[in-house]
């Protein structure tokens, strides 16, 4: 881990919107939701929000560049338990969808707390959605073709709220904790270490300024077993060794 590498993550999470997500409804391909998690990224979203009757949804990290590394991707069985969730977290939803109320999507407030809410490749948004959304939007259509792929239209509609939160210096005001900072950079900064603490119900280890781990913790190579030094500088294990070594920020 490097000073550099540390700051480059702390400015990542300083600039975190937790109120803007978006919400994929059954987006079945992996191509097309690891491009959604790529933009989310790339627009400071650190949550998004699908929905599988089925249970987990593969990604493909070719397309995504690895952004579901950095994306958490919540995954919800039903329509009606992702939208209690992100109304809770005081969210307008708007849905990409064509209908007569339907509105320019450069028209409406981005920097409201926002869930864009996109449908499958085949069907779009369904009916049901539809009708919960707060408002629909859509991307004005010019050509033969009357919509664009669902990973587009994400990142079409997501840049316009990024360019809307700039304008309003959204991103200069951070949402995020300096305690939530350092457990996500924790996370992110050392997985090997964060998983064995987490397995253990610990704390995670507060890091310094430029990201280093308290002198007393020590991520072990792999195989190895953590060591935790006592302020009787005795060293002792950690009761399981830990196995997956850590990452890298690509």
């Amino acid at each position: 881990m490097t000073q550099r590498r540390f700051q480059r993550i702390d400015a990542v999470l300083r600039r975190r919107q937790r109120d803007l997500t978006i919400l994929a409804e059954d987006v079945y391909k992996p191509h097309n939701l690891s491009a959604m998690l790529r933009s989310a990224d790339a627009v400071g979203i650190g949550t998004v929000h699908a929905i599988s009757p089925t249970g987990g949804l593969p990604t493909f990290s070719a397309t995504s560049a690895s952004a579901e590394k950095w994306v958490t991707l919540r995954v919800h069985a039903r329509l009606g338990s992702a939208l209690t969730l992100v109304r809770e977290q005081g969210m307008q939803v708007l849905a990409a969808h064509f209908s007569p109320s339907a509105r320019d999507y450069r028209d409406v407030d981005y920097v409201r707390p926002t869930c864009v809410l996109l449908g499958n490749e085949r069907a779009g948004v369904s009916p049901e959605a539809a009708a919960a959304a707060d408002a629909h939007v859509i991307i004005p259509m010019l050509g033969m073709v009357p919509s664009l792929n669902v990973s587009v239209a994400t990142a079409v509609i997501l840049f316009e709220a990024q360019r809307q939160r700039r304008a309003a210096g959204s991103y200069e005001r951070s949402t995020w904790s300096d305690a939530e900072r350092n457990e996500q950079a924790v996370r992110w900064l050392y997985p090997r270490l964060a998983a064995h603490y987490d397995a253990r119900g610990w704390p995670l280890p507060q890091l310094d300024e430029t990201g280093a781990l308290p002198a007393n913790v020590a991520v072990p190579p792999p195989g190895l077993e953590a060591t935790v030094t006592g302020g009787d500088g005795e060293t002792s294990a950690l009761d399981s060794p830990v196995q997956e070594p850590p990452s890298q920020l690509g």
